[in-house]
């Protein structure tokens, strides 16, 4: 699959987490074999004042590449200027706009999913990046505000048609969130009608997921989310199995393994101190339904130092533990 000229070697993409996919992650989950990773959601009218805050969520390395940054706001000129910001510091393989968050702050901005209210804002959006930038753009949206899925079709022609090079389908309406059940049939229709690359995202928590979005939906890609989290290998399973139609359980040594990689990476990144506040409530993803968990869990949420994290799994680890 390519977006614009870029060779996407794969069919995974890392979905953008507010507060998870930061740097850390990002590396630990191409580590693990996803294609395509996608920073956290940044703000445009940040990058536009020059937040410190903001330019910090830009921070990137090349081992983790191609990288999709996604940007937010409801405002042509600043959403252009960021994007051409972020092409000039030279991170991004891929510009994205986020036109399906749904949180109520975002929302009350005009932007993310009440966006798709206003398809004449999205448009002048749309032309605006586009006009600013050579990089691959990219959208993500919803289905809209009701099932219908009428403000999602609209969006999908919009983009094609003022230059977008692919799009990301979340078919959820912005009411359910993350609840219900996502309607892959709106994908299904979306790349009936687009001739760009269609990405779909939604109720992905298994290799055999994915695997039928792709035969139900006929998507070129899945973006898979929250279920990462707990299992960063389940990119590499799916990229496993559409190739070779097997793909191998991670063994309990190689989670071990990886929860010690991302006390190294978070360290490296945010320092000791607040590297290991972080850890405190990401380290538990990795050992969710593992026997004797949520009693390691509670043990977790207690460390002050990274060498109380590495002696906690060390000692989990040890089979004797999970006997007492």
């Amino acid at each position: 699959m390519k977006i614009k000229e870029l060779e996407i070697h794969g069919k995974t993409f890392l979905a953008p987490l507010a507060g998870i996919t930061n740097l850390p992650f990002r590396r630990l989950v191409k580590e693990c074999g996803c294609a395509v990773v996608c920073s956290e959601m940044i703000s445009a009218k940040g990058i536009f004042y020059n937040s410190e805050k903001t330019i910090t969520l830009l921070t990137s390395r090349e081992d983790e590449k191609p990288l999709s940054v996604q940007l937010f706001g409801a405002d042509p000129e600043s959403m252009a200027q960021a994007a051409a910001f972020v092409e000039k510091m030279g991170v991004a393989d891929i510009i994205d706009i986020n036109f399906g968050c749904s949180v109520k702050k975002v929302v009350k901005q005009g932007a993310g999913v009440a966006l798709m209210k206003e398809p004449r804002t999205c448009e002048a959006i749309l032309k605006a990046v586009r006009k600013a930038t050579n990089l691959p753009f990219t959208i993500k949206i919803r289905s809209g505000w009701d099932e219908s899925g009428r403000q999602a079709f609209a969006l999908a022609n919009i983009a094609q048609e003022t230059g977008v090079n692919a799009i990301t389908v979340h078919p959820r309406t912005a009411v359910q969130g993350f609840k219900g059940l996502a309607n892959w049939d709106l994908i299904k229709k979306i790349k009936e009608q687009l001739t760009i690359p269609v990405i779909g995202n939604g109720d992905i928590n298994c290799v055999e997921d994915a695997a039928k979005m792709i035969s139900q939906t006929k998507c070129d890609a899945v973006m898979v989310g929250r279920a990462a989290m707990s299992n960063p290998y389940l990119l590499s399973q799916i990229e496993n199995y559409m190739t070779s139609g097997t793909y191998q359980e991670p063994k309990l040594y190689e989670i071990f393994r990886k929860m010690e990689r991302l006390i190294e990476l978070y360290l490296a990144y945010f320092g000791e101190q607040h590297g290991v506040r972080m850890l405190r409530g990401r380290l538990p993803w990795f050992i969710k339904g593992l026997p004797g968990s949520s009693a390691f869990r509670k043990v977790l949420a207690q460390i002050t130092t990274s060498d109380q994290a590495l002696a906690l799994i060390r000692e989990y680890e040890n089979p004797a533990y999970n006997q007492q």
